[in-house]
């Protein structure tokens, strides 16, 4: 991906509300902008981070009042020459305005184009650049946490010291080759040995963290599960506060899953009412089990339903790692006295009670004391894929460590350095850069 020399444009509002933000980012945008701005001064002969407020005129006709916000190389978000145009959030301006600007010699910028400037410029890394996308997609204040800490650079500042102690390690062992015929060691293995473990050891925790922050980014996803009839819909309708799943007293009602989402103390939970678990013969509704069992495999945490009435439980094939709860519902309709299975949470989905003490099982199931602590937590999929290509070379170096000349040993090391480094961005590839920014709003 080659530094860019051409000026792009693009709204950085959503069309529709009171008012509107058209960013222009390059090295005419100071000219272009003059071409159509009618103000106090200049944007060219304006110092950055001032706002001007004027017109924007089309020849003789004025388009909208607008106050425009200047930023001078290479202090902006992209590192270029920029302006911002805050106008009138009207459909009409917005494309007026860009339809003007295109005229006078900008392009319409493609999605995720001024945050691949900002990337190309050395404003941010390549993880801080997709932290700026999971920040605007954050739903909840969890998310909102992961996004803000990598984009600021913690995370960029781990990977960077990992890079930096395995660089360090490689030198010594090209050093070696230099004093081969002395037989110098400059490396000593135990020590090598050592200082690779430990690096191994804050692989895997950034690897094992992968399992919360993917959590926390895409939300929770919580399996309701249980036989028909026993109020997983009417459990789930009362969590929403709403009727999103058919409640009905025939079994086998719901059929195909009913997704909805609820965040909980910052936390965002992504509830799943399947069809209700039983022997049948009917075709449709094997189906709708077989989705069932599907999003049982696919769940963090699996909500267990039983009938306070007949509080039997089904065995359930849980992986690792899973959180199983026990729900009896419809304790309204037995006696103070009944005995229930140990550990459950006694239930009325009708009524309302013991929710308040389901919210707070479904929020303690979830560890999130790292993110609390302030840890790197690893949310994207394809840094986990890289930690992960890191890990497996290092356990390469590891066991050649002992039998493999410096110059191998050296290269085995410089795999997991390459590997770490595709995440930031210290490694890059054209193909996976375009990707990634392909996934960006226009605008950003």
């Amino acid at each position: 991906m080659n530094a860019p020399h051409d000026t792009i444009v693009a709204p950085a509002t959503a069309a529709g509300g009171a008012i509107a933000v058209v960013r222009m980012s390059g090295p005419a945008a100071f000219a272009i902008c003059d071409g159509v701005f009618r103000g106090t001064a200049r944007t060219g002969d304006t110092a950055g981070y001032k706002v001007l407020y004027g017109t924007v005129a089309d020849g003789g006709r004025t388009l909208d009042d607008v106050l425009v916000t200047v930023f001078r190389a290479p202090h902006s978000y992209t590192g270029e020459d920029a302006v911002e145009i805050s106008c009138h959030g009207s459909r009409y301006i917005v494309g007026e305005l860009l339809a003007l600007l295109i005229r006078r010699g900008a392009r319409m910028a493609t999605p995720g184009e001024f945050t691949s400037r900002a990337f190309l410029a050395g404003k941010l890394d390549l993880s801080q650049a997709e932290a700026v996308a999971d920040l605007i997609a954050s739903g909840s204040r969890a998310a909102h946490a992961l996004a803000t800490d990598q984009m600021r650079g913690g995370y960029s500042a781990e990977l960077e010291a990992l890079r930096s102690d395995l660089l360090r390690l490689t030198a010594l062992l090209e050093l070696e080759l230099d004093f081969a015929e002395e037989e110098v060691e400059f490396a000593d293995r135990t020590q090598l040995r050592s200082a690779m473990e430990e690096i191994g050891t804050k692989i895997d925790r950034l690897i094992g963290s992968f399992a919360l922050g993917n959590a926390i980014k895409e939300g929770v996803a919580v399996a309701i599960v249980g036989r028909p009839n026993v109020g997983k819909s009417t459990l789930l309708n009362r969590l929403l506060n709403e009727d999103r799943a058919l409640v009905s007293e025939i079994p086998g009602t719901t059929r195909d899953p009913v997704e909805a989402t609820l965040n909980i103390d910052g936390i965002l939970f992504r509830f799943i009412d399947t069809a209700g678990l039983r022997a049948t013969d009917d075709t449709v509704e094997r189906m709708g089990i077989e989705r069932a069992y599907a999003s049982i495999a696919r769940a963090q945490i699996v909500l267990q339903v039983v009938d306070a009435t007949d509080p039997a439980a089904d065995p359930l094939d849980l992986r690792a790692g899973q959180r199983h709860i026990m729900i009896v519902n419809k304790i309204d309709r037995i006696g103070a006295a009944a005995s229930l299975p140990a550990g459950a949470i006694p239930l009325s989905a009708r009524e309302g009670k013991g929710t308040e003490l389901l919210l707070e099982s479904l929020r303690a199931a979830v560890d999130a004391a790292a993110l609390d602590e302030g840890e790197t937590i690893v949310s994207n999929s394809r840094h986990y894929e890289a930690l992960r290509r890191a890990r497996t070379a290092l356990d390469a170096a590891l066991a050649g460590l002992n039998v493999l000349p410096p110059d191998l040993l050296s290269e085995e090391i410089r795999q997991v350095t390459h590997h770490l480094g595709t995440i930031t961005g210290a490694i890059t590839d054209t193909d996976v850069l375009t990707q990634i920014f392909s996934k960006f709003c226009i605008g950003k």
